[in-house]
């Protein structure tokens, strides 16, 4: 979605969407981490954990700039 062109309501829709994806991830990498703590990992537990920490990181700075965006906007 392009930032500077979306309205207001749109902008809160788009962090809906992310927050509830970030959600769902951050569900899915404690699961992970837990199986890694207990010693319940498979071979492929921990690169899984970091693809999941990575994707959810970037959700979260996507989160950032749409609420940044609608700071801006809620401000002018």
């Amino acid at each position: 979605m392009e930032l500077e062109h979306s309205s207001i309501d749109d902008l809160r829709g788009e962090l809906a969407v992310l927050e509830a994806k970030a959600a769902r991830l951050s569900q899915v990498r404690s699961h992970l981490q837990h199986q890694i703590d207990f010693g319940f990992e498979s071979s492929t537990t921990r690169e899984r954990e970091r693809e999941v920490s990575d994707e959810r990181n970037e959700l979260h700075e996507q989160i950032d700039s749409v609420k940044e965006t609608l700071r801006e906007r809620e401000s002018a």
